[in-house]
Parts: structure tokens; sequence; C-alpha cells
């Protein structure tokens, strides 16, 4: 090799040293390879809706019972939204076609299942029995199971107050009650419809017809135009139409919605309605049922305490001193200070049914087969 060419093979050696060198000295150095980007998990599937049914034993547009149910499957479905998925069938008999419906439901993949009325009873209890997996809820009855409970409202708390405002209202000291089947539910409506008019109009007393049925509107105009013939001035019912209200309106008599509010259906007649409010029930159960803590064989009796009974729409021309009464009854049934059913309690005949200042218990009201002292006639199978 020649001296010329080492020189500017040593010159260049130098030259790469100091560039080094001089990159070193700036802080830079050359960049690593990017690391591979992470790879995006996949979205955790979305948790199936739970899927919610209701049997129901009239139409939803019966403007009581049923119509009141259905504000309450609405209010699950305001409440929890995709979380769950209602459905219904409406008009359902209380017969063989109710074990039908049901286990109709059962099959279509529903797992919380509203049955909503006594006559559901039996056929519920057979069901829950061969389908473990669903749970099932009935309202008033008083038979459960391991995946079975019963829930009912204090109806006769709503009731009671309506009696109150019937009491002061009435002119001829006759009321009459639509009733619909001879169950203790619907006596004990009865009787604390009565109770409630007697303390504030001792000289009332009560006539009964009986329907045989929850929502038959011909049956019940038949039985309010009979009550009125027979003398009664206002009108109280234990069935799910509005054709007591809308009969007492044509007639010029003053009546009481039941259920939900029927105002509209006789503005003129309409004295208050007594309402359910199912809404919080349905709420607390479905809750229940999507965190696991939802458990069978028990029973819930919710009224005005739990915001589940209220009487509203007090027409204007109930004086003031009974629209207090009725707030002052109210308040004392929601913080437990006043009791309906305290004695002394007689029945018709004579017989004292609740000794002076005793409170009835929920067993004694549960199986009430007697008509206080005021209602006319016997109950329906007594002696």
């Amino acid at each position: 090799m020649t001296d010329l060419k080492k020189r500017s093979l040593l010159k260049l050696t130098v030259l790469s040293a100091v560039a080094a060198a001089t990159l070193v000295a700036c802080g830079k150095k050359e960049e690593a390879a990017p690391a591979p980007a992470p790879v995006a998990s996949a979205p955790a599937p979305k948790a199936a809706p739970l899927k919610i049914a209701f049997a129901y034993v009239g139409p939803v547009g019966d403007g009581g019972w049923t119509f009141a149910h259905d504000n309450g499957r609405k209010a699950l479905e305001k409440e929890f939204g995709d979380k769950i998925a209602t459905s219904f069938v409406e008009n359902v008999p209380e017969s063989a076609d109710a074990e039908r419906v049901i286990r109709d439901m059962a099959g279509q993949g529903n797992k919380l299942i509203f049955g909503t009325t006594f006559g559901y009873m039996e056929p519920m209890v057979k069901i829950a029995a061969d389908i473990k997996d669903v749970k099932f809820e009935h309202a008033t009855g008083y038979k459960q199971a391991e995946n079975m409970r019963t829930y009912d409202s204090r109806t006769y708390e709503g009731a009671y107050m309506a009696g109150v405002i019937a009491g002061k209202m009435t002119q001829s000291n006759t009321l009459g009650v639509v009733a619909s089947i001879p169950i203790p539910e619907v006596i004990r409506n009865i009787n604390s419809f009565t109770l409630g008019a007697q303390s504030s109009n001792p000289k009332v007393k009560t006539k009964v017809v009986w329907v045989n049925g929850w929502f038959d509107p011909p049956k019940e105009t038949e039985a309010a135009t009979s009550l009125i013939n027979s003398g009664a001035d206002v009108l109280f019912q234990n069935t799910d139409s509005p054709a007591v209200l809308k009969t007492a309106e044509a007639k010029g008599k003053r009546a009481f919605g039941w259920d939900s509010d029927m105002t509209a259906y006789g503005p003129k007649a309409h004295l208050a309605s007594s309402i359910i409010n199912w809404g919080p029930y349905y709420i607390k159960a479905t809750k229940e049922a999507i965190d696991g803590s939802w458990k069978g064989g028990g029973h819930s009796w919710w009224g005005v305490k739990e915001g589940a009974i209220d009487i509203v729409s007090i027409a204007e021309d109930v004086p003031a001193e009974t629209k207090a009464k009725v707030e002052e009854v109210k308040k004392g049934l929601a913080d437990g200070s006043f009791a309906i059913w305290k004695g002394p309690i007689t029945d018709n005949t004579g017989k004292v049914q609740v000794a002076k200042d005793a409170v009835a218990d929920d067993k004694f009201l549960s199986g009430l087969n007697f008509f206080v002292k005021g209602v006319e006639g016997k109950v329906p199978g007594t002696k």
C-alpha cells in the first residue's frame, strides 16, 4: 500500500470517529425499532337482558286494576332500560288457560314472571314446582314456594280513606258497593270503606251487590243501577272497569275511582280515586332478580307507608275539614300512628270481632269472612 493510500485511510477513520463522538456529545443515538402496537382486546360480550313477563286478567285499557299493573311494568322499563325486556298477555282467564299462558311465558325464556290476579295462584304453584330456574311472583295470593313468592297492596287503606269522604258526602246515608268475588281481600275493602264512612257519619249503612267477576262492565253497570235504585247515592267498587263511575255520572250520583285515577270517566260524579302504585314493588323485585338477591317463599304487603296506596283527585266540593281528615289518616298510616282495624269492632250480627283497643294483625285481616256493623246482608258462603 502506498503512503498516500495509508494516509487517506487513516484520515477517513479519524473523521468517522469524530463524527461518532459529535453525535454522542449532542445526545443523539441510533433510534430503536418501534415497539409493535398492542393488540386490541375484544369487548366483553353485553349481558343479555332479563326477560320479564306479566299475565293480566283484564285488558290494559280497563282504566283500573290491569291498567295500574301495566303502569308498573312501564315504570320497570323506565328504571332499567335495556337491562330488561318485558312482555305481557292480557285477558288471561282464571282457568286452565292461565297455566297454558304462564308455561308458555317460561318456555319463551322469561326468567321473572308476574301473575296479577288471585285466580292464578294454583296454576303458578304447579308451574313453579316444574320449572325451578324461573322466578314467579303472584299478586294477592297466599301460597309460596322456593321459587315463588306473593305480593299485595293494602287496598283497604285506600278504601278507608274513600269511606271518610263518602260518609260526609252522602245525603241518603246509604252507600253502595259493587263487589267482585267474595274473598278476604274484597270483604276487607268493603268493611274498611264502611269503617271510614262511619268515622265521618255514624248513621251510614252499606249495601253490596256481587257481580262474581273482576272485569265485566255490563254486570258492573247493572249492579250500580240496582244500588242507586235501592237508595244509594254514593257508590264504591272492587271491580276493574270505570262502569260504576260512568253509571253514577249518568244518574246524577257520586262515586269513586278504583285502582287508578278514573276522574276522566265521570268528572261530575267523581269524588276521589283510590289508586295502587305497583311500580315500587316491581322495581324492587327486578333489582333483586338482576343482582342475585331474589329469594322465594316470602310475602310482601305494601300500603301508604311504602308509597303503594294513595287517594288522589279529591273533588273540589268535598269540605276542607274532610280533606284535612283524609290527610291526617294518610299521615298516620304512613308513620304507623293510626290503625284502621283497632277495636272495638263488631260484625253485623253484634259479635265483637276486635276487642277494645286491640289492633287486628295481618293474619286476622287476611282471613276476614264477615261484614262489620253497618253492612247489610251476609258474606256469600257463610251461615
